[in-house]
């Protein structure tokens, strides 16, 4: 009965088992009486079995259900000392609550009767030092020892600002001794800052400057970390690259030395802007401003745009403010005085170059430039329009030359091109325009009207009168040599 039951097979294992139940052939002969008596014997077995396991299952059944009982009436009585416990805790709770809530008031009461009396002390060691200052004998040892400088700035400036609020007449004398005492401790921590920095010690530079917040010299403190942070800062003979590589290490370590770092980097930026740069500028421009225009021009576009370069640099740091109007006001007071009359310089340097290129170019011909009337082109097509003879003046000897030159172009052009880009970046955008206008206004005077249009008007001078017998195709020798270079316009 250990393994499953299964009725056909338990049925056969008994009849094989049975003398006499083996199938017909088989060792001893076929006998269903013993193999019934068999059955029956077996089957009154298993009716004792069955009757023996039922007893067992009721007996198990009733000692399940008694169990069953006894549980369910622990738990009962578990839920009550749960309930009972629950109770308990709201109790406790609330006691809880209500201590807290006489430690906070008690704790109130403590701190409004030790607030006064941590002021009264106070009151009490700052009337200490006072007398002391009064009777002129510095005897207590924050005072005389350089190791508690921080304790004695705290009290001399608490003391300066009682001081200021006493009589002159009947305090003067202890007034003076604490103000000179109060500026030999702002001396002493200066130079504490000051050392402290040459060292690289950012801690100490920051606890320095913390308690110097306070004092008058702060600004003298900000003045020493700006001038000797520049210290062997221009090394590279590029003030530009040098300034913003200044500027990035600053931003990195001004975080950790002073409470408002974005005034400090911006006061630096102001100092490397209104110094550095600007004397640097004057001395690239003034040497060349009167002597020599086409240099002043470059020296002065290359410095404005690598100071506006710089500016952009500067944009990704924290200024506290705004940064474009910032160092807008920065490039502005640099180049203030060279802006003004930038265009009054830069129209009469192409104007002047211009009538260098053209000279030059006749020079190189040999030819004298000379006045030509009025009418040209538009008195040719009326003439022709009417087919009659038109005389247009004594013939010019021109042998052969048209006068027109494509490097003439291109060199107007060329420079007329650095004008253009000089006007961009050094021009104010309210007054580019007319800036840009003054510029094209040159270009078309020198190399449509000087150079074009001129050697327009020698070609008609030089048409032959009606009289002559041999064809001269010298004018259109000119047109076609204008018409090839205009496309450079």
């Amino acid at each position: 009965f250990q393994e499953p039951f299964v009725a056909d097979e338990y049925i056969e294992r008994l009849a094989w088992r049975t003398p006499g139940g083996g199938s017909r052939g088989g060792a001893e002969s076929f006998d269903p009486k013993k193999l019934l008596d068999q059955f029956v014997n077996h089957i009154e077995e298993l009716k004792l079995m069955d009757e023996r396991i039922q007893r067992k299952v009721e007996k198990l059944e009733h000692q399940c259900q008694k169990e069953a009982k006894e549980f369910a009436k622990k738990v009962q009585e578990l839920q009550k000392s749960n309930q009972i416990a629950f109770q308990h805790f709201q109790e406790l709770d609330e006691h809880i609550s209500y201590v807290a809530t006489k430690v906070c008031h008690l704790g109130d009461l403590l701190e409004g009767v030790n607030t006064p009396r941590q002021r009264a002390v106070e009151a009490q060691k700052l009337m200490t030092y006072f007398n002391e200052f009064l009777d002129g004998n510095l005897q207590s040892d924050v005072f005389n020892n350089p190791e508690k400088i921080k304790e004695a700035a705290d009290i001399i400036q608490k003391l300066h600002l009682i001081a200021q609020e006493l009589p002159f007449d009947r305090f003067a004398e202890v007034k003076s001794k604490i103000a000179s005492k109060y500026h030999d401790l702002e001396h002493q921590l200066i130079q504490e800052f000051t050392g402290a920095q040459r060292r690289g010690e950012i801690s100490r530079m920051r606890e320095v400057a913390a308690v110097l917040l306070h004092f008058k010299g702060y600004s003298h403190c900000v003045d020493v970390y700006i001038n000797q942070c520049q210290e062997g800062a221009y090394m590279r003979n590029d003030i530009f690259e040098d300034s913003a590589i200044l500027c990035q290490r600053v931003n990195k370590e001004v975080g950790n030395i002073f409470s408002n770092p974005e005034i400090i980097l911006a006061k630096l930026i102001q100092n490397i802007f209104e110094v550095k740069i600007q004397n640097f500028v004057k001395e690239q421009l003034e040497e060349c401003r009167k002597s020599d225009a086409e240099q002043y021009l470059k020296n002065l576009y290359d410095l404005y745009t690598r100071t506006t370069s710089l500016s952009s640099k500067l944009m990704e740091f924290n200024l506290g403010t705004d940064k474009q109007t910032f160092l807008s006001k920065l490039i502005k007071s640099i180049f203030i005085s060279y802006l003004e009359n930038y265009i009054d310089v830069e129209t009469a340097y192409l104007r002047s170059r211009s009538s260098m290129i053209l000279q030059r170019y006749y020079d190189s011909k040999n030819h004298q430039k000379r006045p030509i009337g009025t009418g040209g082109i538009q008195d040719l097509k009326e003439k022709i329009r009417q087919r009659s003879i038109f005389p247009l003046g004594s013939s010019i000897e021109t042998h052969g030359e048209t006068f027109l030159a494509q490097e003439v172009v291109v060199n107007l052009l060329q420079e007329t091109k650095h004008a253009f880009e000089r006007c961009h970046k050094l021009s104010d955008p309210s007054d580019l325009p007319k800036n840009a206008f003054r510029i094209f206004s040159i270009l078309v005077d020198y190399l449509c009207i000087e150079h074009i249009d001129y050697a327009l008007e020698i070609g008609l001078a030089a048409i032959p009168s009606p009289e002559s017998k041999n064809a001269n195709l010298y004018f259109f020798d000119v047109v076609h040599q204008a018409n090839t270079i205009f496309p450079f316009v």
